[in-house]
């Protein structure tokens, strides 16, 4: 069983990750469709903005957040006047989620796209069908493994996300107090080895069966593609 401590961090870790992900989705998908599909002058650029939470310190990411999200941020100080609150606040731990994890549900999005026979496109294009019913029938349906595995990745990247979130929302107890920052916070209590212990267990149990899962899904999804 676990303590209400293990309990909140994680109710707190599955409710960031689970928004997180349901809010990258759309935006993951409209960038993952448009490199895939199109050839413009800046594309190393956009690609380049793509993976930069990938290889920048997360400590620096989160740094960045608070500069443009924090309270008196350049951003934050006008979400603040419509009531909105990010630095310190477990909505600020799913943007952070969101932007470290988005470069990892991007690209198999991507791929899925890139994947596709675009002859299809043009026959449903020469029979009268929009290029927007083309996508919604066609390209999107089709693109459902891809989008599932960058979501299963999304979501368990963003269970396992510490940097960035302690930086700019810091250690609230039911807060901001999510799996990886209460192991933090066990290691530095005395005698608080044992209940480390445990919420490390249950990291690697739910990272491995994420893992899991996303192997069965490419497994089904290359055998779809040899038939």
């Amino acid at each position: 069983m676990l303590s209400p401590e293990e309990f909140s961090a994680l109710y707190l870790s599955a409710k960031v990750a689970l928004f997180a992900t349901v809010f990258s989705l759309p935006f993951a998908v409209a960038l993952g469709w448009y490199l895939a599909r199109y050839e413009f002058r800046l594309k190393f650029l956009v690609e380049a903005l793509l993976q930069l939470p990938m290889v920048l310190p997360p400590v620096v990411l989160g740094y960045l957040l608070l500069v443009l999200f924090g309270n008196q941020g350049f951003i934050g100080q006008y979400l603040n006047a419509l009531g909105i609150h990010l630095a310190f606040n477990w909505k600020g731990a799913v943007l952070a989620s969101m932007i470290v994890a988005f470069p990892l549900m991007v690209q198999p999005v991507r791929l899925s796209f890139q994947l596709m026979n675009q002859q299809l496109d043009q026959i449903a294009g020469s029979l009268g069908a929009a290029p927007w019913k083309v996508f919604w029938s066609i390209n999107l349906p089709l693109a459902v493994p891809g989008i599932v595995m960058g979501s299963i990745l999304c979501f368990s990247r963003s269970l396992g996300e510490f940097g960035a979130t302690i930086t700019f929302v810091g250690n609230i107890p039911d807060e901001t107090r999510t799996i990886p920052i209460a192991i933090y916070s066990f290691l530095q209590q005395p005698d608080g080895e044992d209940l480390a212990m445990r919420l490390v267990a249950l990291s690697l149990v739910l990272a491995f069966s994420a893992l899991i899962a996303n192997y069965f899904i490419l497994q089904k999804y290359q055998r779809k593609l040899g038939a």
